[in-house]
């Protein structure tokens, strides 16, 4: 079946005769987002590529193609430029603007910065990595300390609640009292 290249006013057509002169054909990619990049250069009005759609090598840079194999691959990303557009298909040179405002306005913005001072962090809150491997060996150790102070002082709480539950309970004549009793006779 014979292909056609999809470029703008290409009359390119793979034959035998374009493969002698060196001419290669590629079909779009199937990245969805490269293939619009490929549609986007063609400029053909309301072009959708189908999965047999090519474009012929003349349209792609030199350095678009790996030659390092057998075949002639297109790199990866590779998008075609090289187009041969009527005027009114070309892209218009961006003018300089002219008015002494406007020149202003397109006129990078110089911002005078200071030299910050080099801080360090606070390394008061916890989610500071100190720097040291030291410091940071001192910092899990005083964590775990923690740890178990607040166990050591849980575990006196439960104690203290079971002595204060075993006087009521000797003071009121009564059986055993839980916590549990104590919360809902409050």
């Amino acid at each position: 079946m014979p292909q056609n290249c999809a470029a703008f006013q290409c009359m390119t057509r793979r034959s035998i005769q374009t493969r002698e002169k060196g001419i290669t054909f590629h079909k779009f990619p199937g990245d969805p987002v490269l293939k619009k990049k490929w549609e986007l250069a063609v400029r053909r009005d309301s072009f959708i590529a189908s999965p047999s759609t090519v474009l012929c090598s003349q349209h792609f840079t030199e350095d678009d193609f790996d030659r390092t194999g057998q075949t002639v691959r297109l790199r990866d990303g590779a998008v075609p430029s090289v187009f041969k557009f009527p005027a009114h298909l070309q892209k218009r040179p961006v003018t300089p603007r002219k008015t002494v405002t406007s020149q202003k306005a397109a006129a990078p913005v110089k911002v005078k910065t200071e030299p910050q001072p080099q801080s360090l962090p606070c390394e008061e809150h916890l989610y500071v990595v100190p720097c040291s491997l030291d410091k940071l060996k001192d910092k899990l150790s005083q964590a775990y300390k923690r740890i178990e102070d607040l166990e050591r002082q849980l575990r006196n709480a439960k104690d203290r609640e079971r002595r204060y539950i075993a006087k009521l309970t000797s003071l009121m004549g009564e059986g055993p009292v839980t916590a549990k009793h104590l919360r809902m006779s409050l």
